[in-house]
């Protein structure tokens, strides 16, 4: 059987090129995905088609192959994609180019000297995208899709360090829907659950794709702004609190004006854990219950009594 039917079978990739990178085999998966022929690429260095591919990383791998008869693994978690192909069908929408796990092997002639490379390709796609799709499910509340308290801590964590190492300023605001009990006794624990779910649209609406809004407990939301200090995020936490009172929520049946009440808190080198700030804008947030509710309080204030 010619090396050629066999390599056509092959659900995936592959490419076997030359030192000069003169392509010397290019099975029908490369041709469906590349739209490239057979005919066309082989014998044409690899380049002409793919210039994007000559990058140092390439390069290097390539060169230790033939160097050393080493193997590269180039992993989809790190790089990616190595050639640009188009996903097929509904996993478009996922993401602009094919995932792609490769190997880079080195081939030997009579001699037993390298004079050639294979390149494996396989399309890893779908298990990304379902392998994100669990991480996802990992990471948010169940009900209204912001992030869970776990995601919560891990990006806190990570700002934190930030700040210790690069002295970048982060701030939390803690938000809480005032009189939620009531609103659950009055018109159903359903009702209550729409108000949870738009809370958390229209608030993510209002925040940068940088920032983290995460369900603390219950009613409780905690919001994290990286690279914010206090100047920048007071007036994000008034905008926040303004958009909910100033409209009303409804389920088609009910509805009512929700308001807010939010504690803001800003890091600085006197904290010494991630929770002593979860607990400062915790403080402010008390306040601003205790002081009246649909209001900011900032920890500076609970500072100055």
């Amino acid at each position: 059987m010619d090396s050629r039917q066999i390599l056509d079978v092959f659900n995936q990739g592959v490419v076997i090129f030359d030192k000069n990178y003169k392509v010397l085999e290019w099975n029908r998966w490369m041709e469906d995905h590349s739209r490239i022929s057979r005919d066309e690429i082989l014998g044409k260095n690899i380049y002409l088609y793919f210039p994007y591919l000559k990058t140092p990383s390439f390069l290097r791998n390539c060169k230790s192959v033939f160097t050393f008869g080493n193997i590269a693994f180039l992993s989809q978690a790190i790089h990616s994609y190595l050639f640009k192909f188009k996903p097929k069908g509904s996993h478009n929408y996922h993401f602009e180019f094919m995932q792609q796990s490769a190997v880079i092997a080195p081939l030997k002639n009579e001699e037993n000297e390298v004079d050639s490379c294979i390149i494996t390709i396989q399309d890893v796609t779908e298990s990304v995208i379902v392998e994100r799709q669990l991480q996802t499910l990992n990471m948010t509340d169940p009900l209204t899709k912001a992030f869970n308290r776990r995601l919560l801590d891990l990006r806190l964590t990570d700002e934190f360090a930030r700040f210790k190492r690069y002295d970048y300023c982060f701030s939390v605001i803690m938000i809480d829907i005032d009189n939620f009990k009531l609103i659950n006794d009055t018109y159903g624990h359903k009702f209550g659950d729409t108000v949870l779910i738009e809370l958390v649209r229209r608030i993510n609406d209002t925040l940068r794709e940088t920032d983290i809004l995460a369900r603390y407990g219950g009613e409780e939301f905690c919001c994290i702004l990286p690279e914010t200090d206090i100047n920048g995020g007071k007036p994000v936490a008034e905008r926040i609190r303004s958009i909910i009172a100033n409209d009303f929520f409804s389920d088609g049946k009910n509805n009512i004006a929700v308001t807010i009440s939010l504690g803001f808190a800003e890091m600085h080198k006197g904290i010494e854990a991630p929770e002593d700030l979860l607990e400062s804008a915790d403080k402010a947030l008390f306040k601003a219950k205790r002081d009246g509710k649909n209001r900011v309080v900032t920890y500076d204030q609970v500072k100055q009594g």
